[in-house]
């Protein structure tokens, strides 16, 4: 990045927190704070162990370096600007998830615009809030656009604040389904049978929540399509798995007809062709639902994460907190882009082009010196791939 274009960027970071309210977290005084400079060279230097009593007035530590990026820590504690962590003295954390769409199985890079991944990454944030809310009953959440390829999810409940990280370890394996177990979503029932002389054992698949509810529906799914085929093709169907030949296939088609109410009620146990096919669905459960989150980052205790109203460094674009009940409107490419930005053109020397899709619309921006909206010469130059000319 040539000095020209820093120099712009900077200045036009500045006039956005000249003209921005940031809100601190809670406790905020308690936190580690840090950011990365505007500095030359391909090499970026984290400023850290930094208390907001030595920044100062954050509103006028953002006018004054207009830092490229800015973090604070998910940990509170006694002295948070000493120079190591144990003088810290760390007194509990967030619990914090990030989604990069970097790291999403589903997203192909060099394939995917980056629309397209940020849109597969908001698929995945739901996966993760059906989890934090349903399976875990987390009431005190904050869901942060990170400004640049996905999403952060603070957990702020009294509860996890104390945890410590290898607790925080068994809440991501549970949310990637790791180590899921079939057995361990099967409850046991006792039943009386008429005319038996001793109670009998049922088994049914777990529905009310959890992996059993999520490994349910999948189920339900494939036995639904399976009823609504011909029986050829639902033959057919069933002996695509694994150890499944003609006879446990006409079995299995044969029980799904005739219990299809048991089934959907849990009772999966109606045939043991049945249940084994069952059992399959959990895996199938596991890869099609887990929260894919980058796991470090919920597992550490001290991490540092992207302050909510600042801007990213690398895209220009506004980290930006976003209501439970806007989730589903919300469409990073225009809510995050910054006021400040908009409403006028700049000259930049692109030197990488292709389709930019942002504020509503797609540029098709050409290499070469060429005037554009400047939000989007500020997402290109942020990016690396434009440089400012002079006006």
């Amino acid at each position: 990045m040539e000095e020209r274009t820093r120099a712009y960027l900077r200045g036009r970071f500045r006039d956005h927190y000249r003209r921005t309210e940031i809100t601190l977290p809670p406790e905020a005084n308690e936190r580690e704070w840090g950011y990365i400079p505007w500095t030359e060279g391909p090499k970026t230097t984290m400023v850290r162990h930094r208390s907001l009593l030595e920044l100062g007035s954050l509103e006028d530590f953002l006018e004054r370096k207009r830092p490229q990026h800015v973090y604070y820590s998910v940990g509170r504690y006694r002295d948070p600007g000493a120079n190591s962590m144990s003088a810290k003295d760390w007194r509990s954390s967030d619990l914090v998830f990030d989604l990069d769409a970097d790291h999403l199985p589903s997203v192909t890079l060099g394939e995917d615009s980056y629309a397209e991944m940020l849109e597969k990454c908001k698929d995945a944030l739901f996966r993760l809030l059906d989890f934090l809310e349903d399976d875990f009953a987390f009431e005190d959440l904050e869901v942060v656009f990170s400004g640049g390829r996905g999403y952060h999810v603070h957990v702020r409940d009294e509860c996890v604040q104390r945890l410590e990280s290898d607790h925080r370890r068994e809440i991501v394996d549970y949310v990637r389904g790791i180590g899921l177990e079939y057995d361990a979503l099967i409850e046991t029932e006792t039943v009386a049978g008429l005319g038996r002389k001793t109670p009998t054992q049922r088994r049914h698949l777990s529905i009310d929540g959890g992996w059993g509810r999520r490994t349910h529906q999948r189920f339900m799914a494939y036995v639904d399509d399976l009823l609504d085929l011909e029986e050829e093709a639902a033959l057919e169907k069933l002996q695509s798995f694994d150890g499944i030949g003609e006879g446990k296939a006409q079995a299995t088609l044969n029980a799904a007809r005739n219990n299809r109410a048991e089934l959907e009620a849990g009772n999966v146990t109606v045939h043991t062709a049945v249940s084994q096919l069952a059992e399959r669905f959990a895996g199938r459960a596991v890869e099609a639902d887990n929260a894919p989150i980058d796991e470090p980052v919920t597992t550490d205790t001290n991490r540092l994460i992207r302050l909510p109203g600042s801007l990213h460094g690398g895209s220009a674009l506004e980290t930006q907190r976003i209501d439970r009940d806007d989730l589903a409107d919300f469409d990073p490419l225009v809510d995050a882009v910054p006021e400040t930005f908009r409403g006028h053109e700049i000259v930049v020397d692109v030197t990488r082009g292709g389709d930019v899709e942002l504020g509503g619309d797609i540029f098709t921006v050409q290499e070469g010196d060429q005037s554009l909206p400047e939000y989007v010469a500020m997402f290109l130059m942020a990016r690396g791939r434009a440089e400012k000319e002079k006006e």
